[in-house]
């Protein structure tokens, strides 16, 4: 008896939708994931939505979340990324397979992070990439941490100002979420997503979470390093015109998650997220991350092809001769 394929067929990679053309995230809590066809189904007590599992870049299952075997293997098969994260999305637990098969970008990212010199270097690009309009050039990291230390000063008081909502500095307790000021609730919040949008797309195109260039010791210091090239445009903004219209007796993690959501939509800020870290780790890197390829490292000739049965070669290399030649 034949096993019959049940369901919609899994898309070939070069069918499924790149990293930057996908929503942002789905924030998904207190409900049971499942799968029907090519669209995951999310159920609770208000009824199901479908989901069409190509179209998203990142899930992020809350507490109380249920998810089937089928949905897994749906969203393994489009390539989204899923993130299980603790309440309100401010705790990171563990994430799922990346989307790309290719460890071009990691082995990059591993060389440049363990040399003092390329490290040096891309850390400064990343400092660069917030002052678009100085010439820092010439600073040292010290100094370039003074800087952007400053900077955020200045966002912080400038928005604070603008909106109208009162500044103290940023005090968080990440285990008691309800303890923090409202603009500091919804700071945490909006950095909660762009942590996981961030995370989704270092995974997303092979990267390691871990491997940072300004941030260091600490499972997402390269989630760290690409989310603060943001922060200041998008989540520090959103935050505080979150906390000048809403009260702390509103659920300020979800109407922030909202907010974060509506202003990443359009799906710009995944394109540039891969855009720079493509940037700052390999300046020739190619468009397509639907790569497929295995190959074998050799110390003298670098990589060489794998599938090839080098025993074969190396016996006619010796004039048909085995083993031993003595």
């Amino acid at each position: 008896m034949k096993n019959e394929h049940i369901g919609a067929k899994k898309p070939e990679l070069q069918e499924l939708p790149q990293i930057k053309e996908r929503m942002s995230f789905l924030y998904i809590e207190h409900s049971v994931i499942n799968r029907t066809d090519s669209a995951i189904t999310v159920a609770d007590d208000r009824g199901t939505v479908h989901v069409p599992a190509a179209s998203l870049g990142v899930i992020l299952l809350g507490p109380g979340t249920k998810i089937t075997h089928r949905a897994m293997e749906l969203i393994g098969d489009t390539g989204a990324s899923v993130i299980w994260v603790g309440e309100r999305g401010v705790r990171y637990y563990a994430h799922g397979r990346p989307l790309t098969h290719s460890s071009r970008l990691l082995i990059a990212q591993a060389d440049m992070v363990s040399n003092v010199r390329s490290r040096a270097a891309v850390a400064r690009q990343m400092y660069t990439l917030r002052f678009p309009n100085e010439d820092v050039s010439s600073m040292s990291l010290q100094q370039l941490r003074g800087r952007e230390g400053a900077r955020i000063r200045t966002v912080y008081r400038n928005i604070s100002k603008t909106t109208g909502v009162p500044w103290h500095g940023r005090e968080y307790d990440p285990d008691d979420f309800d303890s923090s000021s409202t603009v500091n609730k919804a700071l945490s919040a909006a950095h909660a997503c762009l942590y996981g949008v961030c995370h989704s797309v270092i995974v997303a195109i092979g990267c390691s979470p871990g491997l940072g260039f300004i941030h260091s010791g600490h499972e997402r210091s390269f989630v760290y390093d690409i989310a603060d090239l943001y922060k200041a445009e998008i989540t520090i903004p959103i935050a505080f015109e979150v906390a000048s219209k809403h009260s702390e007796t509103d659920d300020i993690g979800r109407i922030t998650r909202r907010a974060v959501r509506d202003a990443i939509s359009d799906g710009k800020i995944l394109a540039r997220a891969v855009k720079d870290i493509r940037r700052l780790l390999m300046d020739d890197f190619e468009e397509d991350v639907f790569w497929d390829v295995v190959e074998l490292w050799d110390d003298k000739e670098g990589l060489v092809k794998s599938g090839v049965s080098y025993g074969e070669i190396n016996e006619i290399s010796t004039n048909g001769r085995y083993g031993d030649e003595s």
